[in-house]
């Protein structure tokens, strides 16, 4: 029998144990860490065997296929056994895509793609289709191929996750941006993750749609490169070049082959333009599958976000706190900082993943009052920035930061915390950060 080890036992990990023992292989559970409570339940549950904090290497090394978490780098030295001794290293979405002929609906970008995710989702959801969700959101892809049966699945991927895909095609590929972030796993080398988020439109044929922003500069060049053929579609802010969507005269208009839509630009439920293009990118998608206009303007106007991502928390004595927790690269604080008309006081700090802050100096040269660091180590952001601010304060906890933003933001500012960096320092990760600024600014 084809023996699978799961390396990793998180949501990816236990939702590709519970579908491969559901496809009658044999299998085992490995993971480096301790395992969640839950988790260990579920396994228990489904008589799947496990080891936590550590790994049997022989026992790994007898596997038929390996699929890997995306958390872990494919150059750890156990991964590395396994491919020099020819074993395959799989995600869980080419893993689980073997089981399932639902339309594939897939989004990546360094910035928007949650965002963008969740409202397609919410779009195809709120038109009656039968649809999942999945990826790097919400619940494993593969526990809902074992578990459901679903028409169209809508997949928030990562770089990571796009790595060990290979024989996996997207029916509707979506390409938001690419800017840099992770390069710490990717060695320092930019291009090394380009070709990562680049997969999103491998394999693709002429029946297949590639949508991306029309004037990105990274993607415009490498889409010349693409040898996949799936027929292409793009929006901007303006019309421009190829796009087929953008606004214009305060008005989003989208053009697909069978139709236009066009909606008041002010109804649109997101606000900023990095929110227009997640709006344009998601209207084209819901045309290309044709839903109603009807539907459409009303998904796209009544649509409610996702936390921490530019989420309103408070106001308090006319300061309005903002939870942007999910910001986790330079790119994204740009973005926030963009899209905030007042003063701010900005919160950042964490685990550095190789920023560079120049992209930001500009923005926090002529928005920011103060910034507040908080990190473990804020070496790198007072020599970038001490210079070129009145004010800089470190700061260990969260209730520390918020306490600090608020005594040095004034009446009609904006204390954002829009990190830049990875949580793992000091938090659990981007959602508990975010929680722990929440629950502080409730607290003032």
């Amino acid at each position: 029998m084809n023996k699978i080890i799961i390396l990793g036992g998180g949501e990816s990990g236990v939702g590709s144990a519970i579908l491969a023992q559901a496809k009658g292989f044999d299998v085992f559970l490995s993971d480096n860490g301790p395992l969640q409570e839950k988790y260990k339940q579920e396994l228990d549950q489904y008589n799947i065997p496990y080891e936590e904090k550590g790994h049997t290497e022989d026992l790994i090394l007898a596997a038929t296929e390996i699929i890997k978490s995306p958390g872990i780098p494919n150059y750890v030295p156990l991964v590395q056994q396994a491919i020099a001794k020819g074993i395959p290293i799989l995600s869980e979405m080419e893993f689980a895509k073997r089981y399932t002929s639902a339309k594939m609906i897939c989004i990546t970008g360094s910035n928007g793609k949650t965002t963008t995710t969740s409202l397609i989702y919410y779009i195809l959801k709120s038109a009656g289709l039968n649809v999942g969700l999945g990826g790097n959101i919400g619940r494993s892809f593969a526990r809902q191929v074992a578990e459901e049966s679903f028409d169209y699945y809508v997949l928030e991927l990562s770089s990571f996750q796009l790595e060990n895909m290979y024989s996996f095609k997207a029916d509707i590929a979506i390409l938001l941006n690419i800017t840099p972030d992770h390069l710490d796993r990717y060695d320092h080398d930019m291009q090394k993750y380009v070709d990562a988020k680049m997969r999103i439109a491998q394999n693709q044929t002429e029946h297949d749609a590639l949508i991306f922003w029309e004037e990105d500069p990274v993607v415009s060049k490498e889409i010349k490169k693409l040898t996949s053929s799936g027929r292409r579609y793009t929006f901007a802010e303006y019309k421009t070049g190829n796009a087929i969507a953008y606004s214009e005269d305060n008005k989003i208009i989208i053009n697909t082959p069978k139709s236009t839509f066009v909606m008041e630009q002010d109804l649109l439920a997101l606000e900023g333009t990095h929110n227009l293009y997640n709006s344009l990118a998601s209207g084209i998608t819901a045309k290309l599958l044709d839903i109603t206009d009807e539907n459409l303007r009303q998904s796209l106007s009544d649509f409610k976000g996702v936390e921490h991502r530019l989420e309103k928390v408070a106001k308090v004595r006319g300061i309005q706190f903002v939870n942007d927790s999910k910001a986790t690269n330079v790119n994204s604080c740009w973005y926030a900082l963009q899209s905030i008309k007042t003063k701010v006081v900005l919160i950042l700090g964490g685990t550095d993943k190789g920023n560079d802050y120049t992209e930001i100096e500009q923005l926090v040269k002529d928005k920011a009052r103060a910034l507040v660091y908080l990190g473990a180590d804020n070496s790198k952001l007072h020599k970038f920035f001490d210079s070129k601010v009145a004010r800089t304060e470190d700061t260990a906890s969260m209730k520390e930061a918020v306490e600090k933003a608020y005594t040095l933001a004034e009446e009609g500012d904006t204390v954002l915390l829009s990190p830049c960096c990875a949580s793992f320092d000091l938090f659990k990760n981007y959602e508990d950060r975010g929680i722990q600024f929440k629950e502080c600014v409730r607290k003032l």
